[in-house]
């Protein structure tokens, strides 16, 4: 008998869906919500059949060769996405129900499968997780202008392209309204963020290690800027010494060889710790532990409208930050952060110094990040917003529309498939 269940299938490119903890907690939400879930992604290192953290969501993934270095190589990756994905989604289809598609950037090259499900008159959802065009600047240094008007070409489709748009914060569905020409009504603001039954906060535990653990989780790529984490622990060791702190980096990425090269050079091995990737409950046992963490991301124009993972991560600990004074990261803090102006190392370490010292400040900025992902931030509050837009899209009105909320979750207005 086939299975009632609405189905959706989730398309995610840049990371295996097993190391993609929002796309885990949208699969788990909609397995909650009485819908069947499926995830096409690339293959990690292991081959799953279902996605971890669910009940039954099946992974199709396929191999993923190439690896972009240059605009031909990315290109070459972003084409063979665009076939892998679209072989996996039809022979889906051939083989039972598909009801409607979600795909998350990058690359912004799923707008040809939007127009296969529009054609269809099934639901294509656009989940816009970075901004290709902005990050093709800040990677290549001196753009090509040809390809930056592609990529925005390209990003202007998948918006046209979708049923409704979901934003991971309110920078990008402003973005979606004014570059994208987005009715108001289409897209939707989910941010990302744990759940609040992920966050164990570790109380009452007293840690192995008596230094106090100045943190960084999340990618090391070179637009994270990480290595003026490493420079800062080598400022900060010139202004207390060594004996109190260490400093964690922990996460993967592109970068990280040239990172554990840094360290080696500037003498900072003995209180610069590596851990490569972390699950889950590691990431949370580690940020229980951590009196202070850093996001050293460079101010841009598009770091401006990011809202950074780790930062939320950071707040639902209750873990000080320190950052560069951002629209979205002060949006995502507020006073759970002590902010910097342009992000050098100096910066950084005066105000870790500053607040390493000062254990009244660091109390208050976690009491107050605390509280915010408690009230606010937290998956439990952003998923309302999630699993109401499916039941718009998927489980219509008597009128034959769906309604999609606004994005921050207030009167819905109707939006026809």
């Amino acid at each position: 008998m086939a299975d009632p269940r609405p189905h959706v299938v989730i398309v995610v490119v840049n990371l295996p869906a097993e190391r993609d903890r929002r796309v885990i907690r949208e699969c788990q939400a909609l397995e909650a919500a009485g819908y069947r879930a499926s995830v096409i992604c690339p293959r990690g290192p292991k081959r799953l059949a279902v996605l971890p953290g669910t009940a039954a969501t099946r992974i199709y993934s396929f191999p993923q060769p190439l690896a972009g270095k240059g605009v031909l190589s990315f290109a070459a990756e972003f084409a063979w996405a665009l076939i892998a994905v679209a072989g996996r989604l039809l022979g889906l289809m051939l083989r039972t129900r598909v009801d409607a598609v979600q795909a998350c950037n990058p690359p912004d090259v799923f707008w040809v499968v939007g127009l296969l499900m529009r054609a269809l008159g099934r639901p294509f959802v656009f989940d816009h997780h970075d901004l290709s065009p902005e990050l093709y600047e800040c990677k290549a240094g001196e753009p090509r202008p040809a390809v930056l008007r592609l990529l925005r070409l390209f990003e202007r489709l998948s918006w046209k392209t979708a049923t409704a748009v979901v934003a991971t914060n309110e920078s990008f569905r402003e973005l979606a309204l004014r570059r994208g020409g987005c009715p108001p009504e289409k897209v939707v603001v989910v941010r990302n963020g744990p759940a609040l039954a992920e966050v164990q906060r570790g109380e009452g535990t007293e840690p192995a290690d008596p230094r106090q653990k100045v943190v960084y989780v999340g990618v090391i790529n070179p637009q994270d800027n990480v290595e003026a984490t490493v420079l800062a622990a080598e400022r900060l060791a010139g202004l207390r010494g060594t004996d109190d702190w260490e400093m964690v980096v922990a996460g993967d990425g592109e970068s990280m060889p040239e990172l554990r090269r840094l360290a080696t050079e500037r003498g900072v091995d003995d209180v610069v710790r590596f851990t490569g990737w972390l699950e889950a409950d590691e990431v949370d046992a580690l940020l229980c532990s951590a009196s202070i963490a850093i996001q050293p991301d460079r101010p841009s124009p598009m770091s401006e409208m990011y809202t950074m993972a780790k930062t939320v991560e950071y707040v639902a600990r209750g873990v000080p930050v320190v950052a560069v004074d951002l629209l979205e990261t002060r949006r995502t803090a507020d006073s759970a952060a002590s902010y910097v102006e342009t992000g050098s190392p100096d910066e950084f370490a005066k105000a870790i110094d500053q607040l390493l010292s000062d254990g009244p400040a660091r109390a208050a900025m976690s009491a107050t990040g605390r509280q915010r992902f408690v009230d606010e931030l937290a998956w439990d509050h952003q998923v309302k917003s999630y699993i109401r837009l499916w039941d718009r899209l998927l489980r219509p009105s008597p009128a034959g529309y769906n309604e999609v909320s606004h994005g921050n979750g207030a009167d819905a207005a109707r939006l026809p498939i």
